[in-house]
């Protein structure tokens, strides 16, 4: 694995890559210069073995983490200086002749402009600071303080949840006696269970286990509860459990003396026999569970395990028969946020003062229903004066008083356990997080383009970066560091939250490792002076922040990101921001008054997006930007690219559709060079040059293509060409294809695409066009296509069962034009892996599908329109019941034909197959 930047480590790893490689170079060759970058490289690799040694310790002190800061903060400054001194001996364009001739034009350059002389005067300052550095290391006796540094016994932070007073847990009646009755279901099976209570740090998952414990302990032989921690020591764990269970002296002779092995084995024989109930709290990895649960026998007297974790691998892992169940932590609900928090501040929900109220709903918010938060915020406040202006400086102030407090101390150590258990790349991208501000909806695309922007990602093991990225994404969800939001038909997530005390807790770490500076008119902390700002995250902004901004040395920034709105003209000129990776301007309302002066400077920029800005027009410079990854155009009014844009031969992504646009962009001539292209989006094929849509076949690394094809004066010759470029994507690595658009000339070449993707997963037609019949391509051998969308104009039963042979069909839209009168009856065969189907017709209604026992196994979500004028000839019935994962129903009613009292009879009938149905699926039936 290359080497990334960290938030720790800073850019240290990525420099001593780019050092040696210099070394390797026509540059390095140069006398002096290769003595100097080999000498800087050689102390920078010493550092970087002690500074990996250092940042693994889990609380580092003061000395320690200033001398991180120091090397942290050369490695940026030394990486900054080489990138500007390659920048300025090449031509600022694009590098086609190669990198030998590239350094053999550097060379030439060194010599005839001096700047041989310059980079070496900028090469001793470096190791003039190095030396600093290194010498404080001894001075400060770091490696003595790294060695014995085993620190105290820390107070584990869930003691609490284990005695806390049945009387003052608030939310928890409901799920306990739930999960008790679940526990104490199928006594005659006689097998062993486990339930696996999983969630974020915080929620009471230990709080609920050991009151589910007991409630339900009595009907046991015995109980035990043990908690495994990140660090767990099986044998102490299973002799642990042996003290609870065994009231015998005899049997537990010599216990001490046992080795792991015999642990268990004595486990194993007392609990033979026995009905047992273990409670085993707060796991963190499969390892430790299989480690564990071996001791654990099935021994047939309906024996229940209860398992604790934040991570929903390990859930799983803990549950993997029929009978297991996880049950994933919900937070509280506002009245029950309430109700603990007055009571542990008033001793009564009731006897709250009116002045506090709209503070504390304040307060409240920021906990998000984590029981923890209140709780410690409520102590907090128990022991302050009982004046308004004292809650409100809490509120304000939460973030930093979660370092400062003694009352939330334990909060924070709780909060402290998932950070301080990621590796330092999880770290990172954790930290990434708090450039978006509390409530914001992260989409995932977003992240990782901005991680592989920043060099936070590297290929790994045969996958790309965009595949390591998005990997990392899912494991901050699995770890339930991250909340998930809108998920989709293929399980993928598209977007996140992070919930807000843990933000908290990633601002807090942010500042220590000097990673983002937030600022916002409520609360900016510009950080430690002696430090460059390196990312900057803009939330809110006035004339008063923007001037102080201004002020400041912005040369080092690496990302600008901007989530606030109608403050952008207010910010610094782009020509203060040299060493740019990430500029985003997403969701920014009046960029038109920002002055993009500046822009052509920014060399280093991979990421830019003008999402949702409205903007109109591109800056004339983006054309120079010949490092750019991804420009995203989506949401604005930009009509036309400028022509040059195809010198940006690094581009992967270029999506620009919008709804706010009266027509789509044309391709630009040259488009065929862009052969890094992974994305594109938002181009009118029957706009501009027949050349231009032939040189998309050219685009061998395409992915994603979603296009307007209309009916112009020679959409026929455009259709052509379209169609032949499509031909050529049956060798290269199309993943995705949507066409919108009336060109019903196409659709109708499309019936002839040949050869297919193999890797395709989606097509999408957005038209009102409809097939005559199922296209011929639509055929079993589309082994990854998961996703259609598509209209037909028969829809016949030889038409589900081709649909239905599809082996990865994951989500099925089907529409028609056409009245069909009677039922479709789905029979129990095909769609073995459909989740989701949605049935619609265009114009006066069709027949309801029917399914009968079998069909469609996994289906979670089906939305439906239902004639009930055409359905009432056969009766208001669809099977439901037949549906055995069925999560959502949506049906509209079409009313046509249709007496009232005869809708209404349908509703009822619909509404008695979802209440019937055990999942009791959502049910909506809007009219039409």
């Amino acid at each position: 694995m290359a080497p990334v930047v960290t938030a720790a480590l800073g850019a240290l790893g990525p420099l001593l890559a780019k050092l040696t490689d210099l070394l390797a170079k026509e540059c390095g060759r140069l006398k002096g210069v290769r003595r100097q970058i080999r000498s800087l490289r050689s102390e920078l690799t010493s550092m970087h073995g002690a500074l990996r040694k250092y940042t693994n310790l889990v609380d580092p002190d003061e000395q320690v983490k200033e001398w991180i800061s120091l090397v942290r903060e050369l490695a940026y400054d030394t990486e900054d200086c080489f990138d500007k001194f390659i920048h300025h001996l090449g031509d600022g364009g694009p590098q086609e002749a190669g990198f030998k001739e590239f350094f053999r034009k550097m060379a030439r350059r060194l010599k005839t402009l001096g700047a041989r002389h310059g980079i070496a005067n900028q090469i001793d300052d470096l190791n003039l600071r190095i030396k600093e550095v290194k010498e404080l290391k001894t001075s400060y006796k770091l490696d003595d303080v790294a060695g014995s540094s085993s620190g105290n016994a820390a107070v584990d932070p869930r003691l609490a949840a284990l005695f806390a007073e049945e009387a003052h847990l608030v939310g928890l009646d409901d799920p306990r006696d739930d999960l008790a009755k679940w526990v104490m279901e199928d006594e005659n099976k006689h097998g062993r269970k486990v339930l696996s209570i999983v969630g974020f740090g915080g929620l009471g998952k230990t709080t609920l286990a050991n009151e589910v414990s007991r409630k339900i302990r009595g009907h046991f032989d015995c109980h035990a509860f043990v908690s495994v921690s990140q660090k767990p020591d099986t044998m102490k764990i299973i002799k642990d459990v042996i003290s609870q269970v065994s009231y015998s002296d005899e049997f537990k002779k010599d216990i001490e003396t046992w080795d792991e092995k015999k642990s268990i084995s004595k486990l194993r024989e007392l609990l033979k026999e026995k009905r047992y109930l273990v409670i085993i709290d707060d796991i963190w990895s499969t390892v430790a569970w299989d480690a564990i649960n071996c001791a654990f026998p099935e021994n047939n007297c309906s024996s229940r395990i209860v398992a604790t974790t934040r991570i929903l691998e390990v859930a799983s892992s803990c549950c993997p028969g029929p009978d297991d169940q996880i049950y994933e932590m919900k937070p509280l609900s506002d009245p029950h946020s309430e109700r603990l928090f007055f009571r542990r501040i008033f001793g009564s929900e009731n006897c709250c003062p009116h002045m506090f109220i709209e503070v504390s709903k304040a307060i409240l918010k920021k906990c998000g229903g984590l029981p923890l938060a209140i709780i410690s915020i409520s102590g907090l406040l128990a022991n302050r004066p009982r004046v308004k202006e004292e809650w409100e400086k809490v509120k304000r102030s939460i973030g930093s008083d979660l370092n400062k407090s003694r009352s939330l101390e334990g909060m924070k150590n709780i909060l402290s356990l998932s950070y301080n258990d990621l590796p330092p790349h999880l770290k990172t991208v954790l930290l990434h997080l708090s450039n978006f501000p509390e409530d914001y909806v992260i989409g995932r695309e977003r992240l990782v383009r901005q991680w592989i922007a920043e060099g936070f990602i590297t290929e790994e093991r045969g996958r790309s970066c965009q595949e390591v990225a998005e990997s990392y994404f899912y494991e901050l969800i699995n770890k339930s560091l991250v909340q998930p939001v809108d998920i989709l038909y293929d399980g993928k997530v598209q977007a996140c939250r992070v919930h807000d005390m843990m933000l908290e807790l990633i601002i807090s770490k942010s500042i220590e490792e000097n990673f983002i500076t937030v600022v916002n008119s409520s609360q900016t902390a510009w950080g430690n002076s002696q430090c460059s700002i390196r990312r900057l995250s803009i939330q809110d902004i006035n004339q008063e922040l923007a001037s102080e901004l201004a002020k400041k040395d912005l040369s080092h920034v690496r990302s600008l990101v901007i989530t606030a709105s109608g403050c952008v003209k207010y910010l610094p000129s782009l020509t203060k921001f040299g060493s740019l990776r990430v500029l985003d301007f997403e969701g920014c309302r009046g960029l038109a008054e920002y002055d993009m002066d500046g822009m052509e400077n920014l060399f280093q920029l991979k990421y830019l997006s003008f999402r949702g800005t409205g903007i109109s027009e591109l800056p004339s410079a983006i054309v120079k930007l010949h490092d750019l990854e991804t420009l995203d155009l989506r949401g604005t009014y930009i009509y036309d690219l400028p022509s040059k844009i195809v010198q940006l031969t690094e581009l992967q992504h270029l999506p620009i559709e919008s709804a706010y646009q009266t027509h789509d962009v044309m391709i630009p001539i040259g488009i065929g060079n862009m052969t890094n292209l992974r994305e594109i989006s938002g181009f009118d094929i029957t706009m501009g040059s027949v050349g231009a849509v032939k040189e998309l076949g050219s685009l061998i690394n395409l992915k994603v293509l979603h296009v307007q094809c209309e009916e112009s004066q020679e959409y026929k010759r455009h259709a052509e060409m379209f169609h032949s470029s499509l031909c050529k994507f049956g060798s290269y690595k199309l993943q995705s294809l949507r066409i919108n658009g009336d060109n019903s000339y196409l659709f109708e070449l499309l019936d002839s695409w040949s050869p297919l993707p193999s890797c395709l997963q989606r097509f999408e037609m957005a038209t009102s066009y409809c097939f005559s019949k199922l296209p011929k391509w639509i055929t079993p051998a589309l082994n990854s296509l998961a996703y259609i969308d598509i209209n037909l104009s028969v829809i016949t039963k030889e038409v589900i069962g081709m649909l239905g042979e599809l082996p990865a069909l994951l989500s099925l839209n089907l529409y028609t034009n056409t009245v069909h009168k009677d039922r479709l009856v789905l029979q129990a065969r095909g769609f073995q892996c459909l989740k989701e189907l949605v049935y619609e017709p265009f114009g006066e209604g069709a027949g309801a599908l029917v399914f009968e026992k079998g069909a469609l196994p996994k289906l979670e979500k089906l939305d439906m329109w239902f004639s009930v004028s055409m359905a009432k000839a056969y009766g208001f019935y669809l099977g439901l019941e037949h549906l055995p994962y069925l999560k959502d129903v949506r049906v509209v009613l079409q009313k046509r034909g249709a007496t009232s009292s005869e809708v209404d009879a349908a509703a009822t009938a619909i509404m008695k197959e979802a209440r019937l149905h055990p999942n009791h699926p959502r049910l909506t039936l809007p009219k039409a």
